[in-house]
C-alpha cells in the first residue's frame, strides 16, 4: 500500500493525481500546512526537508517500508513500481524524465517565486517583474513542445505531464503568465483537466 502525504498545493496534487492515473490503492494522510504538520518531527522522518508531498511503500524493496520524499523522484518510483505513466521506447522514456526534470527545476521554481513575490503586500517591483517574465518565458518553451504533441513525451500521458498541471492549472492567477497568445499549453490544460483521473486527484485534497 501506498501511504501518500500530502496537500493541495501545485506540488502536492501530483501524487494524488499520479495514483488515480494508475489505478492503485492508496491512503491519503492530509498535511495540515497551516499547522506546520510538515515540520513535525513525525513528517521529518518521512522527507528531512520539511516539505510535501511524501509517501511511505509499506510494501518497498525486498518488503520493507520505504519512504520517499521530492515530488519528481515519488512520480518516477511510482511509475516504475507500478509499470506506468514511463513510455517503454527508450526515446520517448528519456524525454518524459527530461520534462519532468524540466518543471521541478525551472517551472516549479519560477512560477513559486512569481506567486510569493505576486502576494506580497509591498510589491518589490524587479523581483515581481524577473519571475513573472521567466515563468512567461518557461511556458513558451512548452508552448513549442505541445504545438506538436499532445503530451510533453509525445503522444501519451506521462509522469511529465502531471509534475506540469498543478503548476499550470492556475497558471496566470498564481504566477501572473499570458497564455493568451500559447494556445498549445491552453489546449493541453483542457485536456488534463477533462481527465477522470485528474478530476479525482483533485477533488480527494478539496
Amino acid at each position: 500500500m501506498i501511504e501518500v502525504y500530502t496537500a493541495n498545493t501545485p506540488n502536492g496534487v501530483k501524487v494524488t493525481i499520479a495514483m488515480e492515473e494508475l489505478g492503485q490503492p492508496y491512503t491519503l494522510h492530509r498535511v495540515k500546512l497551516s499547522e506546520n504538520e510538515q515540520k513535525s518531527p513525525a513528517f521529518l522522518q518521512l522527507n528531512p526537508n520539511g516539505r510535501i508531498p511524501a509517501i511511505v511503500d509499506t510494501e518497498g524493496p525486498e518488503g520493507a517500508p520505504l519512504p520517499v520524499f521530492e515530488s519528481g523522484a515519488i512520480l518516477m518510483y511510482l511509475a516504475e513500481k507500478f509499470g506506468g505513466l514511463l513510455p517503454k521506447t527508450p526515446v520517448r522514456r528519456i524525454e518524459a524524465i527530461e520534462w519532468t526534470f524540466f518543471q521541478a527545476a525551472g517551472i516549479g521554481p519560477m512560477f513559486g517565486q512569481s506567486g510569493v513575490f505576486r502576494r506580497r503586500e509591498e510589491p518589490i517591483e524587479f523581483a515581481l517583474t524577473r519571475y513573472r517574465d521567466e515563468s512567461q518565458r518557461l511556458t513558451e518553451v512548452l508552448e513549442s513542445r505541445l504545438k506538436d504533441n499532445a503530451f510533453l513525451a509525445g503522444p501519451e500521458l506521462s509522469i511529465a505531464d502531471i509534475a506540469h498541471f498543478g503548476w499550470l492549472d492556475n497558471g496566470e492567477k498564481y504566477a501572473g503568465i499570458d497564455l493568451a497568445a500559447l494556445p498549445a499549453v491552453r489546449r493541453w490544460r483542457d485536456a488534463m483537466r477533462a481527465r477522470p483521473a485528474f478530476q479525482r486527484g483533485l477533488e480527494v485534497l478539496r
